[in-house]
């Protein structure tokens, strides 16, 4: 090597920017490229080393799904009387994952408290009364559908399992001793129903339906109606001998709430469903089937409340009649009973006399007058039967019909006050008289005789007998 006239051997390959020269220029030069070549080594080193440090981090990196889980107290005894019920069971996650909890003996069956629930990133507490998903052991005699159950007392491993987005699999796992469990099922026995097709429509003829049931511990007790459409309609105890919650049999009733004046469920097959819960949390359901057939509101009127009377002078002994038009307007058919329209009364009959007597949900035209004996004694169908429609072994006006109704009175004795105020109702007998349909269009009436002194006898006449509708 050319240079200050003397040569350097090196046992390694000498650096550029060290290599010596005596020409002026290239001196210049190599002083000018000696900074940055220090420099981008430099630079080189520290990038190295921080390649080399991350990829340490990353090959030790905690990539742990669940980073603590614990049960504690690691002994419950779950009996509702306020003594170690309940344990505590706490976990974090590292990452959104799906997190099942559940508990096992000796490896057999899963008994599950939680299933696959959802969970993001964060740490988790729940209590645990032994309380989990319905099972049904081998010697169990259950009339119900077991929903949710304490484990039976013994020694198990509880699992907290997650499940992350990449299909990554991991459990924490421990040891809970359950003891004196409180293990009895609020069973559901001898669910029953009466009548199994009912019609809500307050027609006297199955308007309610009853729901019988007894349950073997202290429990509360849900029931209710749902169809296909899993619209809930609740169904109130009927309080008897036994107080509601506790052990024995308990009473429902359901009119489809036609009573409150509410439209019914539609017409169709329907589930009576009956739910029980213990204190410990346990829950067992049972349910039965029941048909709903014309269910309506009934809603019937005296067209424009207009009542044809035949005269507002009556000799003794002659008849008055009466002619008016009624209507259903209501979305429910209403029954109706005799005697037929066109029945002629003697003023000193009713309708027992006649034989048709009080039938409760029935509707009737009657007449009433000043001071009866009794409330509307004179009484007649909604319309002949070419008017009315048979379902059953009963007869009804449908919805949206109408019918003309007839009646005469032969009016055989003086009343006590004369002349005296007479009138028609539209009664829905032992349910009501709508105040529309009470006392419409009063006749002031005069009954007149030639001698009013002596007043004569009017002819007897046989007692129409009882026709079969």
């Amino acid at each position: 090597m050319q240079g200050s006239g003397r040569q350097v051997v090196f046992d390694t390959p000498i650096p550029v920017w060290y290599t010596e020269s005596n020409d002026p220029k290239e001196t210049c030069l190599e002083g000018q490229l000696r900074i940055p070549r220090l420099l981008t080594v430099g630079l080189s080193l520290i990038g190295l080393a921080i390649i080399v440090a991350t990829s340490y981090a990353a090959l030790n990196v905690d990539r742990r799904l669940i980073r603590h889980a614990s049960v504690s107290p690691d002994s419950i005894s779950p009996n509702a009387d306020g003594d170690r019920d309940v344990t505590r069971i706490e976990y974090r996650l590292a990452r959104n994952a799906l997190v099942s909890i559940y508990f096992t003996q000796d490896g057999g069956q899963p008994y599950y408290f939680r299933r696959e629930q959802r969970r993001s990133a964060g740490e988790y507490s729940v209590y645990f009364s032994g309380v989990v998903e319905g099972f049904v052991l081998p010697n169990d005699n259950i009339e119900g559908r077991v929903d949710a159950r304490i484990l039976p007392d013994g020694r198990y491993s509880w699992v907290i399992e997650a499940t992350d987005a990449n299909g990554l699999v991991e459990k924490a796992t421990g040891v809970l001793t359950v003891r004196g469990g409180d293990t009895v099922l609020p069973d559901i026995q001898g669910l029953s129903v009466n009548p199994p097709v009912f019609t809500p429509n307050q027609d006297g003829i199955s308007d309610r339906v009853s729901i019988v049931l007894y349950i073997p511990k202290a429990a509360t007790v849900r029931v209710h109606l749902e169809g296909e459409d899993g619209v809930k309609y609740s169904i109130s105890e009927r309080e008897r001998g036994v107080p509601p919650g506790q052990a024995g049999i308990h009473e429902f009733d359901y009119e489809g709430g036609v009573d409150l004046g509410v439209t019914p469920p539609p017409d169709g097959d329907y589930h009576i469903w009956a739910v029980t819960e213990d204190d410990e949390g346990q829950r067992v359901t049972n349910t039965i089937p029941v048909r709903l057939e014309y269910g309506g509101v009934p809603r019937a009127d005296i067209v424009r409340a207009d009542v044809d009377w035949s005269a507002k002078t009556v000799v003794l002994c002659d008849t008055l009649y009466f002619t008016l038009t009624v209507e259903n307007y209501g979305n429910a058919p209403i029954r109706t009973t005799g005697p037929e329209p066109g029945t002629v009364y003697d003023s000193d009959w009713n309708y027992n006399t006649l034989g048709w007597h009080v039938e409760s949900g029935a509707w009737r035209i009657a007449v009433g007058f000043d001071n009866q004996l009794s409330d509307y004694p004179y009484r007649w169908a909604l319309g002949q039967q070419a008017d009315l429609v048979r379902i059953g072994d009963h007869w009804y006006l449908a919805e949206g019909r109408r019918a003309m109704v007839t009646g005469a009175i032969r009016l055989v004795n003086l009343p006590a006050r004369n002349p005296s105020y007479y009138w028609v109702g539209l009664i829905h007998e032992d349910v009501a008289i709508a105040e529309f349909n009470n006392r419409v269009d009063p006749l002031f009436l005069t009954i007149g005789a030639a001698d009013m002194t002596n007043p004569p006898t009017c002819t007897e006449r046989e007692v129409p007998a009882r026709a079969a509708r």
